[in-house]
């Protein structure tokens, strides 16, 4: 409200008789005659709100799509509408076509003019005429733009479940059959069958009249993935970014009208209108991609799990590497634990083989193959297979470097360095995308040549094409898979064999199965060691065991090679080992010791600024508050910091942080309530407030 005559969309929630404290504003136009949230949503929307400590504003918002809320995909057309009148023989200025016309909008009602004259058989002439006289006039209507057809796949028949996979599903089907919430944790190793699992129960569900939703990773949402739903179900609909905004308001309302059976999408999916909801499931719970970067930074996975116990239904829940939250739940007995340990037809996990950089590096200063594994790639192709190599740095040099005086290219916005691009011939942030010209002498002394310090995706090509000129070579990296299509075109063409080596970023990593992949190399198995984060660890054992569930899915077997500068780190010397259950204790261990989450809740402030001063006086002065707080309202709440943060500049904006701990997060939201209404910040400085964060950054 306010002062300002702004025109803004609304949400009406409730009805109520108090008098308003502000001045009411009038209402410009009305974009749904009739809800668009349903009761269920509204609920978990005012959860939302409460629990990630943001406005029901906030909330609605991030579940509502853009589109649905603007009416995009409604046309207002003009309709003409026939006045009611008795006099109309009595006027004879009144033509034989004119009374035509007022006679068929009388008996078919208001239709466009075009229409009207068309099926009247005259032009527009007479109705205008018409309209003139008083006898019509024009009236705006709203139509719905028609529905997206549901897109058929070629029916696939069930496949028939090995010892493990009967003995998980004769525990699902009392899950399935019953109403009522259950959270279920579905342990796999990679190639387990976790997938015909969830297709079998979305079946059982769909055959009962019920519907189901499923949640996986935006970079596992392939064209692949979405047609094995499509090849076991009716109406399937996908739901991720890359759909138009028109096309999404028309599924939001298909699937609100019940229409459909299955909805299929990444984390903005869980809000999905379902009317009768009756499973959802989450492949890949652990993936950091369910949790949202923009304000509300909501968890998809955990809000899955409140709206199956909001709306009374089960929640499946799936991964190889589970996150150490929803392993914590499981080993408490609030989530049913169900595991799957053995690959299907009985293969073999691939055998994985560490690579010491130390002592066993390139040999060639500035390339990424050690000779191990530059062996073991010539040794695949000879034998007409395939390989995939991770490496999760996309450009071709991390650094651009003066030998002479120390200078590094650095971002002009942020506090990191520049990559370099060299189909671009630039500098490129990775935080905000800023672009600058390469530069041949240093611009602090003049000295020349600069040099190009560490390897990106884009530079490992580059060595493999120089070492295999005759193989062909393809990179999958957010780079080269931005025309639609793309990734759809490359993975078709990698399973058709018309690829030698794939390489790229964690995109090769999720969900993707190629029989004739019997070699996996990881580049750098330390990219995200080398990060400044409590979960650098679990990211790092998750990505490897990941990677290495793309090899040895056939006869013919498999084995990865890790390349490292840490042999000795847990994460690497248990995922060399397939070792889950070894990892997930001592991590576990290390979590308590430091009373780190998922032992406790935090919640992440971040207070911005284009003046560091103004960011870090007003980050003092609200860990101050905080503290105040907790101590007079006897809230076992920790407050840490306030600190720069690890990257203290991105945007041009100066970043400060601090940390709120406590056993649960009723603690939090006491406190924070408590002080947000008198805790009014400078006009320079904005804050963010990150409920569960999964970064430090």
């Amino acid at each position: 409200f306010g002062r300002g005559n702004r025109v803004e969309v609304g949400i009406a929630v409730r009805i109520h008789h108090d008098p308003p404290r502000v001045a009411p504003k009038s209402i410009h136009s009305i974009l749904d005659e009739l809800p668009i949230v349903p009761e269920a949503l509204l609920r978990l929307t005012r959860w939302l709100a409460d629990y990630y400590l943001c406005s029901w504003g906030q909330a609605l918002f991030a579940a509502i799509p853009a589109a649905v809320r603007q009416g995009v995909g409604r046309r207002q057309t003009i309709f003409v509408e026939a006045l009611p009148s008795e006099e109309i023989p009595r006027f004879p200025s009144l033509t034989v076509k004119q009374i035509a016309a007022w006679k068929h909008l009388r008996t078919h009602g208001p239709m466009p003019m075009t229409k009207l004259a068309r099926q009247v058989g005259c032009g527009t002439g007479p109705i205008h005429a018409l309209i003139a006289k008083g006898y019509a006039r024009k009236v705006l209507q709203r139509t719905e733009a028609s529905e997206l057809p549901l897109q058929d796949a070629t029916h696939v028949p069930p496949i028939r479940f090995n010892a493990d996979q009967e003995s998980v599903w004769r525990e699902l089907l009392p899950v399935l059959g019953e109403p009522r919430f259950q959270a279920v944790l579905l342990h796999g190793v990679t190639g387990s069958g976790k997938t015909e699992l969830y297709l079998q129960a979305i079946a059982r569900v769909v055959e009962s009249g019920r519907q189901a939703l499923v949640l996986v990773p935006e970079i596992s949402l392939t064209p692949q993935t979405i047609d094995r739903f499509r090849g076991r179900c009716r109406s399937v609909v996908a739901w991720h970014s890359l759909v138009r905004e028109a096309d999404r308001a028309g599924s939001w309302r298909q699937i609100a009208r019940g229409t459909v059976d299955v909805v299929v999408g990444a984390r903005s999916a869980v809000f999905a209108p379902l009317p009768r909801l009756g499973l959802i499931v989450v492949d890949e719970e652990h993936e950091q991609s369910f949790k949202q970067e923009a304000v509300p930074r909501y968890q998809g996975r955990d809000v899955a799990v409140m709206r199956a116990r909001l709306e009374n239904v089960p929640i499946l829940l799936g991964s190889a590497t589970p996150s150490l939250e929803s392993w914590v739940n499981a080993q408490r007995g609030q989530y049913r634990l169900l595991r799957l340990p053995n690959r299907v037809l009985e293969r073999p996990l691939p055998r994985v083989e560490i690579i010491d950089l130390r002592t066993d590096g390139p040999q060639q200063r500035g390339d990424s193959l050690s000779p191990r594994l530059e062996q073991a790639v010539k040794q695949t192709l000879a034998q007409g297979q395939q390989v995939m190599l991770l490496l999760n740095r996309r450009g071709y040099a991390t650094h651009l470097v003066c030998p002479k005086c120390g200078y590094v290219a650095l971002c002009d916005h942020c506090d990191v360095t520049l990559t370099y691009h060299r189909h671009r011939q630039a500098l490129m942030c990775h935080y905000c995308g800023f672009v600058r010209p390469i530069f041949q002498s240093c611009p602090v002394c003049t000295y020349q040549p600069l040099r190009l310090v560490g390897s990106g995706t884009e530079k490992l090509q580059a060595e493999l094409e120089r070492k295999f000129p005759q193989r062909a070579i393809r990179r999958m990296d957010s780079d080269t898979m931005q025309r639609p299509g793309s990734h759809r075109h490359l993975l078709e063409e990698f399973r058709a064999g018309k690829i030698d080596i794939l390489l790229g970023t964690q995109m090769i990593a999720k969900g993707l199965d190629f029989p004739n992949v019997t070699l996996v190399g990881v580049v750098d198995a330390d990219t995200a060691l080398r990060q400044p984060d409590l979960r650098a660890r679990e990211r790092t054992f998750q990505l490897l065991a990941q990677v290495a569930g793309r090899t040895g899915r056939s006869r013919r077997g498999g084995r990865v090679l890790v390349q490292t500068t840490c042999p000795d780190d847990p994460a690497i010397r248990y995922a060399s080992r397939h070792d889950y259950l070894g990892f997930a204790a001592d991590e576990l261990r290390q979590r308590q010791t430091l009373r780190a989450p998922p032992f406790q809740t935090a919640a992440r402030v971040i207070l911005r600024s284009p003046r560091e001063a103004d960011a870090a006086r007003e980050a003092n002065r609200l860990a101050e508050l905080l503290r105040t707080s907790a101590a007079t309202q006897r809230q076992t709440v920790r407050v840490l910091g306030p600190a720069p943060c690890p990257v203290a500049r991105s945007h041009g904006q100066f970043r400060y942080h601090l940390q709120l701990l406590a056993d649960e997060i009723e603690a939090i939201r006491t406190v924070w309530l408590s002080v947000q209404p008198r805790f009014t910040l400078h006009k320079d400085v904005d804050m963010v407030v990150d409920v569960d964060p999964l970064s430090s950054r």
